[in-house]
């Protein structure tokens, strides 16, 4: 069961409360993305602020129903609100209840894993994020590992996930990444997965120094969106990448972000699945998150619940066509879920 996202919330009733967080609630949060909760509901170490992507800068929590999650920022404007609900907390809108569950601690930046940035700047300017205009530092590996290490001290650390900005060039950035990597591989015991901006050797480098799985994102695969919003980078060394990756780390963990907002068709998301999903590849659907730092560079629209679930769909169909499996992956957004409608594990 869940909610009519043509009709709205007004639709809703308690009846469809028995899964707390149904697929149908979650795209409806994801559009809306944040919530108004009292500071006397959220204590401070369940509180995360996000230093990478297009969410950058900004404060959140995760709820959490059984196996399905979400993140949400903390807006008090926000047609969300988060009241007290049973032995959790429900999410209210209109007067009306209509997910629930429980606060989930984020260990660091997302529950049950150490999820990193490396380095909080970069020299390209992708119009969606802020990371360009928030002149941020690069982390040392002593200061990396000091953040392992005090996630582990609040609960189990399933996985350590590291993505990056490029502080100087994408080979400078890729060979630091080795050496973090190679470091934290030989001190924990749990799969590492990276995110940064491929080179030619990039994938190989960081299989060899004990990287599990890898991220390259393609962001958008309409051609002319890519060249207007990613100035500077090549889709097509991306897709090249992408495709030797999945010979190197196996399939089910090479994955990609595919923004959604930046005016792209679904036709065009459709294909997009496909030639992801065709190499191996698992495409990650991730709905845009206007920045006020990109006002007016660039106009985004976030991706309505009825999309959301439709293209989850779509997505869900073509991993199953091609023989992959999102439970598989281990680190990264996949397991996390919070900021995405997952297929194979929201619906």
């Amino acid at each position: 069961m869940g909610i009519n996202t043509d009709s709205g919330p007004e639709s809703f009733s308690e009846a469809h409360l028995d899964h707390g967080l149904t697929a149908e609630a979650k795209a409806l949060l994801i559009n809306i993305g944040s919530a108004d909760i009292d500071p006397s509901l959220l204590p401070t170490r369940f509180r995360t602020t996000a230093t990478a992507g297009p969410g950058a800068g900004g404060s959140s929590f995760f709820l959490r129903s059984g196996d399905h999650r979400v993140r949400l920022s903390i807006k008090p404007e926000s047609s969300l609100k988060i009241i007290p609900w049973k032995e959790g907390v429900a999410v209210q809108k209109g007067g009306r209840i209509i997910a629930y569950g429980q606060l989930d601690l984020p260990l660091c930046h997302c529950p049950e894993q150490a999820y990193i940035t490396v380095s909080e700047r970069c020299i390209f300017d992708c119009k969606f994020c802020p990371v360009p205009r928030l002149d941020g530092r690069v982390k040392t590996i002593d200061e990396i590992t000091t953040l392992v290490e005090a996630a582990r001290n609040q609960g189990p650390v399933r996985a350590i996930s590291l993505t990056s900005g490029v502080a100087e060039s994408p080979e400078k950035e890729a060979e630091y990444m080795v050496r973090v990597v190679r470091h934290l591989a030989a001190r924990f015991d749990v799969p590492i997965g990276v995110s940064i901006y491929p080179t030619e050797t990039s994938s190989q480098d960081l299989k060899d120094a004990g990287a599990s799985e890898i991220k390259y994102n393609v962001e958008t695969l309409d051609r002319e969106t890519f060249r207007r919003v990613c100035p500077g980078l090549s889709l097509e060394a991306i897709l090249a990448a992408l495709d030797e990756a999945v010979g190197i780390f196996g399939r089910n963990h090479v994955s990609s972000n595919f923004i959604l907002g930046l005016g792209e068709t679904d036709a065009c998301v459709e294909e997009g699945i496909e030639t992801l999903a065709s190499i191996g590849v698992i495409p990650n659907l991730r709905p845009i998150s206007p920045h006020p730092l990109r006002n007016g560079e660039i106009v985004v629209e976030r991706p309505s619940p009825t999309r959301l679930l439709n293209l989850a769909r779509i997505n869900k169909a073509a991993l199953e066509r091609h023989g992959l499996d999102v439970r598989a992956a281990k680190t990264m957004c996949l397991p996390c879920t919070g900021c995405d409608l997952t297929p194979q594990r929201d619906l």
